[in-house]
């Protein structure tokens, strides 16, 4: 029980620190704004201040874009799956040493077995390669729309919120 208050603590609390700084989709898609950069500066610009504007949106992609790489990696997906559920059931249901005929097989022995398995689950995989195109999809999407999107109005009154 303890477990599940904590769980809903938690995702309470990044409800209100970061899903507050969503943006509406209105803005975030405002086909109105997006234009071609005159120069590097005025990208660099760009993305500096989209990035931090839009943090909560640019924040949805990711867990979205992670969301999906995991569900279309089935062997990835189940490779987690068995070394989180070995876990759970080695510390419910192994919590004391077990005599099978000569031999006694302790948590360590278990915890062993599942890390050997569970690294020859994940090596077949290939969560290297899932995690870099999470990386690389991501970045292209964020800086592109970044680049793309020009800052609005409220972006030449952020310097002077600021300094206040």
């Amino acid at each position: 029980m303890d477990m599940l208050l904590k769980v809903t603590d938690v995702v309470k609390s990044i409800k209100e620190t970061r899903l507050s700084g969503l943006r509406p989709p209105t803005e975030f898609f405002d086909v109105q704004r997006i234009s071609r950069p005159a120069d590097f500066n005025q990208a660099t610009s760009r993305i500096s201040y989209n990035t931090r504007y839009f943090s909560g949106n640019y924040g949805l992609i990711v867990l979205i874009l992670a969301i999906y790489a995991l569900i279309s990696n089935y062997m990835l997906l189940v490779s987690l799956g068995f070394v989180v559920g070995g876990f759970a059931l080695i510390n419910k249901f192994a919590p004391e040493a077990t005599q099978v005929g000569e031999h006694t097989i302790t948590q360590k022995h278990l915890y062993t077995a599942l890390f050997v398995i569970g690294f020859l689950m994940f090596w077949w995989a290939s969560p290297f390669g899932t995690f870099f195109w999470l990386i690389g999809a991501s970045s292209v999407l964020i800086i592109g729309h970044a680049c793309l999107l020009e800052p609005g109005v409220e972006s030449d009154y952020a310097t002077i919120q600021e300094t206040v």
